[in-house]
């Protein structure tokens, strides 16, 4: 096992979690720096910057990564997609915290460690909701419950009166309104959560529901991504010429609200 130095502090949390997981592979692999190096056509000095945070490795470098340690590439290159959008950040003069002619970030102030506690606290959370979605998935398709949440499509988000199974599931309704050339359908505002088939929650629903508004079926609008959610984002994807991966992130967004 690698021992490996400290990261930038001032180093985005997004462009962190790549590298961590990176790290990770690499040590999986087994493989040296010269190894690596050997096998994916980047040169040792590169590995070194991509691995110690002072360089963001291309998509296809991750790509090999993934290939060479067994590990999954779409959750790696999922990370990537975000990392790329907080290093391009990063990477702008016109960014506050930056200076010129240094590393992205350098000039960025350190996090305090109350804010980072909150950070580390909101994924765990997140964590912890995306595995109660997919039980819950897998109760409700058990059951024979795949009719109720159709029919809660055109239900408000609040949650109606019925058995303790119906009173405590979300209702989400689709309001679309283009607001400054975007779509918004109102469940949530993001541009940058990253989505996949298993979680679930109203941002989930917003991607239903322009999916929807897109012309594609991504089933019923319940706020979870089944089988149905991921073959609309595929074809939207297709559509607009981005990685046909079936993954909500950052381009997969922008193309949903345009």
């Amino acid at each position: 096992m690698s021992r490996w130095k400290g990261l930038p502090g001032e180093l985005d949390p997004c462009v962190r979690q790549l590298v961590v997981r990176l790290r990770r592979v690499k040590d999986h692999s087994g493989l040296s720096l010269r190894q690596l190096a050997a096998k994916t056509g980047y040169s040792t000095s590169s590995w070194e910057r991509y691995l110690a945070g002072r360089s963001l490795p291309p998509r296809e470098a991750v790509e090999a990564m993934a290939r060479l340690g067994g590990d999954d590439p779409t959750r790696l290159l999922a990370l990537h997609e975000v990392a790329t959008e907080a290093w391009g950040k990063a990477a702008d003069p016109a960014q506050p915290g930056t200076g010129h002619g240094t590393e992205p970030g350098a000039g960025a102030p350190r996090p305090h460690g109350r804010a980072l506690r909150i950070a580390l606290t909101a994924g765990s959370v997140a964590l912890v909701l995306a595995v109660a979605a997919s039980v819950l998935l897998a109760v409700r398709l058990t059951d024979g419950e795949g009719r109720a949440a159709a029919a809660g499509l055109t239900a408000t988000a609040t949650t109606t009166a019925g058995s303790p199974e119906e009173s405590d599931r979300p209702r989400y309704t689709c309001r679309a309104e283009r607001i400054e050339g975007r779509w918004y359908a109102g469940n949530s505002r993001t541009m940058k959560a990253v989505l996949a088939e298993g979680h679930a929650g109203p941002e989930v629903a917003e991607a239903q529901c322009l999916l929807r508004e897109a012309g594609l079926s991504p089933g019923a609008v319940d706020g979870i991504f089944g089988p149905h959610t991921k073959r609309a984002v595929r074809d939207l994807q297709k559509r607009a010429h981005l990685v046909v991966d079936g993954i909500i992130g950052p381009h997969t967004w922008k193309a949903l609200r345009e």
